[in-house]
């Protein structure tokens, strides 16, 4: 084990919210849970909870420490994982990033005529959370834990994310709606539709194609409500249910919420969509990306 199993004991005091409910959920003593976390305070030389009459209340370096441990213990099992395919010489097993953003579902009819070209090509799903801490830290270390995702990409993107991506098509924008919000059955919206309604674009600087629509909307179409975001995640299409706003979003993340319907729009507006990988890719990686011009 690469990292200090006392964080896993950590992260599930935060999650229970008490030393013995944690207790029962690790299946020891409410005594061997405290002695784990003061035996981490005391190594870290930190403070990560405060203990009152009234129960546990995590510090800001907890809340710091627990918004990376997770990070970092999926990191060091993979890189056992990668050290291992090292060993056994799997040089020709690509490891292909999922999550609800980025689903591989574009390429199941792409591997199998990759395969055609490169059989010694290999394929493993890894999957990721999507958090800030995650975006930067995947995509800036492409080829380390993963050597390639499946997503929308533009220069502006790939230049903040130190990353580089080979496009397959153009994606549509479209927007997402919950199943019970007014337009939800239409087949196509109009800019006359978003009247009055609040848009969820990212903030500005995320995406080229997306500041040209926010410059478009508010210049020619003030009626449509603009609001801001921070991460393409699956908190923001709760927010967009919850909220019963319409969310900026693309037809291959239909699958990402149950209570979202992801609808076309009435404009020109469409970005790359292809596969993110490192600056500098693996042999095997340009091998891929040579089939994918080959076959797309």
């Amino acid at each position: 084990m690469m990292y200090n199993p006392q964080l896993d004991t950590f992260i599930c005091v935060v999650e229970a919210g008490s030393f013995s409910k944690a207790a029962e959920e690790l299946y020891i003593s409410a005594p061997a849970v405290i002695k784990q976390i003061n035996s981490l305070e005391n190594s870290l030389n930190l403070q990560l909870f405060e203990r009152t009459h009234r129960g546990l209340i995590i510090t800001e370096a907890g809340k710091s420490l627990y918004q990376d441990a997770k990070y970092l213990i999926q990191y060091s099992k993979e890189s056992l994982i990668r050290a291992q395919e090292a060993m056994n010489h799997n040089e020709e097993i690509i490891r292909v990033g999922i999550s609800p953003m980025t689903p591989p579902e574009v390429f199941v009819e792409l591997w199998p005529k990759i395969q055609k070209i490169y059989p010694e090509i290999k394929f493993k799903l890894i999957t990721f959370e999507n958090t800030p801490e995650n975006a930067r830290e995947i995509l800036a270390n492409m080829g380390k834990n993963i050597d390639v995702i499946a997503g929308i990409f533009d220069e502006t993107m790939l230049e903040l994310r130190g990353c580089d991506g080979t496009e397959i098509l153009r994606e549509p924008f479209c927007v997402a709606v919950s199943i019970h919000h007014r337009l939800a059955k239409k087949e196509k919206i109009t800019l006359d539709d978003l009247a009055g309604e609040n848009l969820m674009l990212m903030q500005r600087g995320w995406s080229y194609y997306g500041d040209m629509l926010r410059d478009d909307m508010m210049k020619n179409h003030p009626e449509i409500n603009i609001v801001d975001f921070n991460l393409y995640n699956v908190e923001a299409f709760n927010r967009c249910e919850n909220n019963n706003e319409v969310l900026l979003a693309f037809k291959s993340w239909e699958s990402v919420h149950p209570l979202i319907r992801i609808i076309p729009v009435e404009w020109d507006y469409k970005m790359p969509f292809g596969i993110l990988h490192s600056k500098t890719p693996s042999a095997k990686v340009k091998r891929l990306i040579k089939a994918i011009n080959k076959v797309k």
